[in-house]
């Protein structure tokens, strides 16, 4: 009889190991099919699901912890994703807060308005003071609007302050303190420190882009320009202020020149002092704000604050309403342009020259479109990318499609460069464009490399062979050759300007070189045509292209589309039954996540294209002019 031989201690350690590793492989297989069936069964059970209906007498709340931008930069499914888990994405549209406050209007389920602004982020002022106008709509049809925060920064408290009624958590401050604009200066850390020769190639004394990187400190011409557009924002703020508060300019500057004395004197309550300026109504903790709401609209014990309420993005999607596929009304297409402009293809939320021409070129293409608003949101960028869309304006005028341009927070430099030919221009008095000027900035490393003990040398077939070779110094002829090229994009600019706006070169020389003007200063100069935001530009464009009465035309936003899987996933796990699950299950939110989309990597692909872009020489049309 024979016996089965017996395993050694090595064979029955490697035999346990790998039966251990079949067990876990089994395993995750197992839970990973559970999981996808548990998904299939929560969008066949749920859905999408519907939008809950609105009680009278609610109360809307607007308090949206995220940045306000003109476009999304994050995509459908990673927004879905906060959504489900309770929060509100990253970012807040302009274009959504605007409608949000104008179906609240009409709305007569929405009693009052509570603004907790105090988490939002905003890059100027422009926008918020369409909000603001948007709010004042609101209040003069009779619904009240009420304001609450623990501290506001300057922007927020300009929003905060459209209210009826603001008040301040008594631990809360507001501190209105002005306007500056600082930026470090490399210079000495680049040439002295490290050896590295910084070349700057301009037009226009004002065109302060590039100091920091040959100067140790701003030029006279960059101060002299910052400070009488910064002057003329902060007086149209205080203007703001103290007509929404019911007081004066030159009280509201004296507080702000007393703020240390001031202060001091309420033993450091700056919510105290916030008060003696008349710049609330009253210091409240959130809880007491919430049983003020409850006594003054429906009390609920189930709900959030004891009050009947519904979140901005709960209401978003009631404001939404039904899909517009087949909406068959002439259309005016909205295309935004916000961010850097820069060439080739490029993600939402920056502006490429062939993405960016792609969308006005398929407004043109489609017949629906009888007009197009171009909204501008940008400090500039690329001279060349910002021709090739300038290129689809003047097409779309061609194909006899009205082109209205509407400036956001920032509409400069390159930004500019693409609105200039429009039918019509709007713009906030506190918008920041101009910067009409070019500059090429080239570093040269020989100096830096000598420091290292590296040094270079060989031959070249011509004189200018190698005029951009980074590891040598730069010749005069090559500083002559790029200095050639600057100047004729900046007469190619002011020339382009002078066309679109009906002036004459030199009449846009006086205006441009480089210098930043407010929209309030730019109207002046003829820059702009006229005050107002993206509601004005959409009639405007309405009316040039004779659509009719606003209930005869619709709006639609031409913008990257969501692939198929992105508005299935978004649709499911917005659905009532998965966003109940999904905010319960923290496996869920830990392997979901991970499947997200990151925003890291629109940010790879933006550097691979910079990375691959060879062109030796590159005009820039940029302003770093934001607040």
């Amino acid at each position: 009889m024979s016996q089965t031989p017996q395993r050694g201690p090595l064979l029955r350690a490697i035999v346990g190991v790998w039966d251990g590793m079949n067990f876990v492989r089994r395993l995750v297989f197992n839970l990973l099919f559970f999981f996808l069936l548990l998904l299939v069964l929560v969008v066949l059970a749920g859905g999408r699901g519907g939008v809950a209906p609105l009680e009278a007498r609610t109360t809307l709340v607007i308090a949206p912890e995220a940045l306000l931008v003109e476009q999304y930069t994050s995509d459908p499914v990673s927004r879905s994703f906060q959504a489900s888990f309770g929060q509100g994405p990253a970012e807040v549209q302009l274009r959504d807060v605007l409608q949000v406050l104008e179906s609240a209007k009409d709305d007569a389920n929405v009693e009052r308005v509570l603004l907790r602004v105090d988490r939002m982020g905003f890059s100027g002022f422009a926008a918020i003071r369409e909000i603001g106008a948007a709010i004042q709509a609101l209040r003069e049809s009779g619904k009240q609007v009420v304001a609450f925060g623990e501290r506001f920064t300057q922007g927020q408290y300009l929003l905060a302050a459209q209210a009826d009624e603001v008040y301040l958590d008594p631990q809360g401050e507001i501190l209105l303190l002005g306007l500056s604009g600082y930026r470090q200066f490399y210079r000495e850390g680049l040439e002295d420190k490290l050896g590295i020769d910084m070349h700057l190639f301009k037009v226009g004394e004002y065109k302060s882009a590039a100091e920091p990187f040959i100067r140790d400190d701003a030029s006279p011409e960059a101060k002299q320009a910052d400070l009488f557009w910064r002057n003329d924002v902060w007086q149209r703020y205080l203007a703001d202020i103290a007509r929404l508060r019911k007081t004066t300019p030159q009280a509201l500057a004296a507080g702000i020149d007393a703020l240390p004395e001031g202060v001091a004197a309420v033993e450091g309550d700056a919510a105290r002092y916030a008060m003696t300026q008349k710049l609330v109504d009253g210091l409240k903790t959130q809880e007491e704000v919430e049983v003020l709401l409850a006594e003054r609209g429906a009390a609920d014990e189930d709900a959030e604050g004891g009050f009947r309420q519904v979140g901005f993005f709960d209401y978003l999607r009631h404001a939404d309403g039904p899909s517009r596929a087949a909406d068959p009304r002439p259309q005016v297409a909205v295309v935004v342009a916000e961010g850097n402009i820069l060439e080739g293809r490029q993600p939402p939320g920056t502006i490429g020259g062939e993405s960016t021409a792609a969308l006005l070129r398929e407004a043109r293409d489609d017949d629906d479109v009888k007009a197009v608003v171009l909204r501008v949101n940008s400090g500039g960028g690329s001279a060349f990318a910002s021709e090739v869309i300038r290129r689809e304006v003047l097409g779309l005028k061609k194909a006899d499609k009205p082109v209205v341009v509407s400036f956001g927070d920032v509409a400069a430099s390159g930004g500019y460069w693409i609105s200039m030919d429009a039918d019509r221009i709007y713009a906030d008095p506190s918008t920041i464009t101009g910067s009409i000027g070019i500059f090429g900035l080239i570093p040269t490393f020989p100096r830096a490399l000598e420091k290292i003990g590296v040094h270079t040398d060989g031959v070249a077939t011509t004189r200018m062979a190698d005029a951009f070779d980074l590891s040598r110094p730069l010749s005069p002829e090559a500083g002559q050759l790029i200095q050639s090229l600057i100047d004729k994009g900046y007469r190619d600019f002011i020339t382009r300007v002078a066309q679109g706006r009906g002036r004459t070169p030199e009449q846009i020389d006086e205006v441009a070189r480089g210098r930043v003007w407010t929209g309030d200063q730019a109207k002046a100069r003829g820059l702009v045509d006229e005050f107002g935001g993206l509601r004005a530009a959409i009639a405007d464009a309405a009316e040039r292209a004779r659509l009719g009465k606003a209930d005869a035309w619709r709006v639609r936003y031409v913008e990257r589309a969501a692939t198929p899987f992105e508005r299935w996933f978004a649709g499911f796990v917005e659905g009532r039954l998965a966003r109940a699950w999904l905010q319960d299950s923290d496996l869920a939110r830990s392997l979901l996540a991970r499947a997200a989309p990151q925003a890291e990597r629109d940010l790879r692909m933006l550097e691979q294209v910079l990375k691959a872009d060879a062109a030796p020489v590159k005009t820039l049309a940029h302003c770093f002019c934001g607040l």
